[in-house]
């Protein structure tokens, strides 16, 4: 099964590490190593034990437009120390941006979704139609825990319909389903209609080739899934118009249809993308994690834990005071969880690593 080696895992190191607090470390700091801001976070870690954060490396310093590149540092401790910094997708003056990764726990590669668009054209212009392109969707893998990265593959013809303009990848971390399917969730525009609905494109044949999901309701953008212990999906997404609640939809077929869209209450969503992320089981106990700015608005990123698969979360914990936005998770070779996210501090984005344990999330603060 695609995460026993992970699970396992998980369990021997489980009782090395304490209900120590969270360990913040500046990892991408905008105006370092040739890029004026970075943004969007992907942090995922490699069958071999190499966490990979992966962001945006905006050569214009603004928002997604111009010259974007991608960007990664590597860890092979838990996120102790990083490499330094390696481009991986560099279209010269055009925006790549909406990083995903996703792994393969059977051919050990690492696949990283993200889209393209010319370095002129506004997310505006290209939902409304106006732009000189649309949003093309491509995949690019890593072999060897994130040292070389193949030549970017296209994969616009099957991922996206013909008739959406804008297009997201995640952005964040897709996940492999017990039958071995890829996932990676996206979002969309359909041309003349101004409304972003989620999505999910899926691989069954190990990332040969891909293929796109029904969407799902409406208002619905940057998200993530999980799965829960019969199979079922749940998706979680950010909420583009109306109540400041996250979106919540379910699928048994792996993600190509959707129950109907409804709000959760419990989770509050200053529109902002967030993630959820699914840890090994304990005790045969489900240990689904969400990570999200708590508010007021954007501020104040906290985690929670669900033992009933995203039923409900009682247990919350606060990661960073002040300014914080997107956030990415991932389960780190040495038990304890690492958190990239980005946030707006000394006016600009800057993106910090956070380490805490299951310990200190499920300790009594």
């Amino acid at each position: 099964m695609p995460q026993t080696a992970v699970a396992l895992a998980f369990l021997t190191v489980l009782g090395s590490v304490g209900a120590a607090e969270p360990e913040p470390m500046r990892l991408f700091q905008s105006g370092r190593d040739g890029y004026p801001r970075y943004r969007i976070p992907s942090l995922v870690v490699t069958p071999g034990g190499v966490v990979l954060a992966i962001c945006e490396g905006r050569k214009g310093g603004r928002g997604l437009l111009g010259d974007i590149d991608l960007v990664v540092r590597a860890s092979r401790d838990s996120g102790k120390t990083w490499s330094p910094l390696q481009v991986f997708a560099d279209e010269g003056e055009h925006t790549l941006g909406n990083p995903c990764a996703v792994v393969d726990q059977m051919t050990k590669d690492v696949w990283v979704a993200f889209t393209r668009s010319k370095g002129s054209d506004t997310e505006e212009g290209i939902v409304a139609g106006t732009s000189d392109e649309r949003t093309r969707v491509r995949v690019t893998k890593s072999s060897d825990g994130g040292a070389t990265w193949s030549a970017p593959v296209d994969i616009t013809a099957t991922a996206k319909d013909p008739s959406w303009t804008w297009y997201g990848t995640g952005p964040g971390v897709g996940i492999q389903l017990k039958s071995g399917r890829l996932v990676v969730p996206s979002y969309h525009v359909k041309e003349k209609a101004s409304v972003y609905r989620s999505h999910m494109v899926y691989s069954d044949d190990h990332g040969r080739t891909w293929r796109r999901g029904d969407p799902v309701g409406e208002h619905s953008s940057e998200c993530h899934v999980a799965e829960c212990g019969d199979g079922t999906l749940v998706l979680n997404a950010r909420t583009t118009e109306g109540l400041d609640r996250r979106t919540i939809a379910r699928s048994t077929d792996g993600g190509e249809t959707w129950s109907a869209a409804a709000k959760d209450e419990n989770l509050y969503d200053p529109h902002c993308e967030a993630c959820l992320f699914a840890l090994p089981p304990l005790n045969n106990e489900p240990r689904w994690i969400f990570t999200h700015p708590a508010g007021p608005g954007r501020r104040n990123m906290t985690v929670r834990l669900s033992r009933d698969e995203g039923k409900s979360w009682p247990v919350a914990r606060k990661l960073l005071d002040g300014d914080s936005q997107y956030s990415c998770l991932a389960l780190l070779p040495d038990g304890s969880i690492g958190c990239l996210l980005d946030r707006w501090e000394s006016g600009n984005y800057q993106l910090d690593f956070v380490r805490f344990t299951r310990e200190w999330l499920e300790a009594k603060p």
